[in-house]
């Protein structure tokens, strides 16, 4: 019989035998990992065995003790992460909403104030406090895990209330406005199901109205202290609201639920909500929307700045700094981020020269961009459906290849749906989270302003980033992993969710597609893509580039239209640090994707790789290369 001892054991009993002398002479043959073996030896004398079985007595109590406050620990965390859960809804009723939460379809809080800035900060502030009296050491490995997600969270949210973003509330890419309008059309998360869902949406209208008022009291006092928008983004803001501000109620956006009435509501119910609407869109929804754009044609656009970067707004640097931590998760510069984004265009584009040469095109990159942009065999639409309908074509390819690499699936059905008509024109493709409860499928929405200029050359690997395996087999999955708290299943760190896009779209092959050189020349190109955000975005909010340099340097390097390069360009200065995720993101991935092929060699199991990232949830990439280091090592001594 061998008996094994804990450290704490072995170090207590070394400690009892030290402190008394009559042992001193007997420890040669004490073995405090074979402690019996010494018992049967009778080197230990039955005077001290009471003595040594109370200790072991007292360590046995000790471990159920420690048992006990890891339970107690486990249990206060769980209920830490419930009570944050509910809370965060409260804070941020949309979010419940396009997660298909029920009971917060009629909130909307006036985020941009003052007073609800300030609750945040309470609430961020009273988690990170409840942190610090939970034991992290003594949580199993889910919660130390969500122990470190709410700390970062808690912590990054806190540094971003200290920039005073709610100045300026609106843009043309990312803002309220055109977030609002998708609900309103009656197309996306919003529901209208009931007559009680009719009811809720106008309760949440009416306090998006105040959120509009509130917005250019805000942009007002933007304009007295420095931050504003640059000009080229309001005039983009300009048709954007003006369009609401005019037309018939029966054309109005807003007015798109009404004509979704379900057939199961009674004539009654149908007339009351028909007039309903119809009051509020003539009466305060487009009066609404004229006061803004005279706000914006009269008073904002002239106290616009003429300048691309956010360096050009008080502590501009400072803030950059920030958004680069928060979008990229990292501690990186933006002169690292500058560098690192010259770097990757410059590797690609050795690898795009190859498959120029490959298609046997002559002239230079400038000249074979061009080509690209018009090639007619590029451009073959003449209907929008034919977009769609190539979508659903090149996802019926992979199909097969899939369980190849992945083995577990989302549940939540998925479709391909073109872009609302009222944002797509500043709008790119992306990618809309099933609910929760999986009433709304999970939405590719692809933008398409221009059916004859579409350019089908990197369809492939759009599908691949936006739809499957990228988005909606991330964020599914982490919707539908019951072992996750519920403030992790609708988590969303842009570091994580696009770099696991972009890493998608490099599995092109893998999956069956890529076969035609042009898409997967189209794969090159949108990497090329992700590579250029990181000089472009830190060149124009760090470096002081203008907007007509950054158009400049895309057109050099890849070969999108000039329309979709200033569009882009223009999201990036609206959105300062987001498009940096995407490649730092993915590099990660790759890097640790790549450290466990090498470390385990002919025992990597790619499903098993992709298993492991697609199950922690969305993280920071720090806790995703802890997560995957521990893998590997489990992985070598299983071996």
């Amino acid at each position: 019989m061998e008996m094994s001892t804990s450290n704490t054991e072995k170090r207590l009993l070394a400690t009892f035998l030290f402190s008394n002398n009559n042992f001193q002479t007997e420890l040669f043959c004490f073995n405090s990992c074979n402690f019996v073996n010494c018992i049967n030896k009778n080197v230990i004398k039955m005077k001290y065995l009471t003595i040594l079985c109370a200790i072991l007595f007292l360590l046995s109590c000790q471990n159920v003790n420690k048992s006990s406050e890891s339970t107690d620990a486990n249990a206060h965390m769980a209920q830490l992460l419930a009570d944050y859960h509910l809370d965060y809804l409260e804070h941020y009723p949309l979010e419940a909403t396009s997660n298909g939460i029920d009971g917060y379809n009629d909130k909307f809080p006036i985020n941009i104030s003052e007073s609800y800035r300030q609750k945040l900060r309470d609430f961020y502030n009273k988690y990170d406090s409840g942190l610090d009296s939970i034991d992290r050491a003594q949580l199993d490995d889910m919660n130390q895990t969500s122990y470190d997600v709410l700390a970062w969270e808690c912590d990054i949210r806190l540094r971003e209330l200290d920039f005073p973003t709610h100045l300026t509330p609106i843009n043309q890419f990312y803002s309220m406005q055109n977030t609002i309008g998708q609900y309103a059309s009656g197309m996306s998360s919003q529901p209208f199901k009931t007559v009680e869902d009719y009811e809720n949406w106008i309760v949440r209208v009416g306090e998006y109205l105040v959120w509009c008022d509130t917005a250019i009291a805000n942009m007002r006092k933007g304009m007295a202290t420095g931050y504003v928008l640059p000009k080229m983004l309001t005039l983009k803001v300009i048709p954007q609201v003006e369009g609401l501000s005019q037309g018939s109620v029966e054309d109005h956006l807003f007015y798109g639920p009404v004509k979704f009435i379900p057939d199961g509501f009674t004539d009654d119910e149908k007339e009351n909500i028909t007039n309903t609407y119809s009051t509020l869109i003539s009466e305060e929804i487009i009066p609404k929307y004229q006061q803004l754009t005279a706000f914006f044609k009269d008073e904002y656009l002239p106290a616009c700045r003429e300048t691309s970067g956010i360096w050009d707004t008080p502590n501009g640097g400072e803030f950059y700094q920030h958004r680069i931590k928060y979008y990229t998760t990292t501690s990186m510069t933006a002169d690292e981020i500058f560098e690192l984004g010259q770097s990757e265009v410059d590797r690609l584009m050795l690898e795009m020269e190859k498959v120029k040469n490959e298609l046997g095109f002559e002239g230079d990159m400038k000249a074979f961009f061009a080509d690209l942009r018009t090639k007619k065999e590029l451009t073959p639409y003449t209907d929008p459906q034919q977009v769609i309908d190539h979508f659903n074509e090149i996802h019926e390819k992979m199909k097969p290849q899939l369980e190849n690499l992945f083995d577990m699936v989302p549940k939540a059905e998925f479709e391909v749906r073109r872009t609302e008509a009222f944002r797509e024109k500043s709008a790119s493709a992306e990618y809309s989270s099933p609910s929760l409860d999986g009433s709304r499928p999970g939405i590719f929405y692809v933008p398409i302003p221009n059916v004859r200029e579409y350019n089908i050359l990197s369809d492939e690997d759009l599908f691949l980033h936006e739809a499957i395996p990228g988005h909606h087999y991330q964020g599914a999955l982490q919707q539908e992993n019951d072992s996750l708290p519920d403030f992790r299943k609708i988590l969303y760190y842009s570091a994580f969710g696009e770099g696991w896009a972009l890493y998608s779209e490099s599995l092109g092959k893998e999956l069956g597609l890529y076969t035609d050189p042009y898409q997967y020349l189209g794969m090159l190109m949108a990497e090329m893509h992700r590579a250029i955000r990181l000089v472009v975005d830190a060149g124009m909010h760090a470096k002081k580039w203008t907007r007509e340099e950054a158009i400049q340097y895309s057109l050099d390097h890849e070969a999108k239209t000039e329309s979709d390069i200033i569009a882009e360009i223009e999201r990036y200065m609206s959105w300062p640090g987001q498009a940096l995720s995407y490649k730092v993101g993915q590099l990660k991935i790759r890097e640790l994707r790549a450290k466990a092929e090498n470390e385990l060699g002919e025992n990597f199991d790619i499903k098993e790789f992709h298993n492991l990232v697609l199950s922690i949830g969305n993280v920071s990439l720090a806790v995703l290369e802890n997560e995957v280091n521990e893998w590997i090592a489990e992985e070598k001594g299983a071996v």
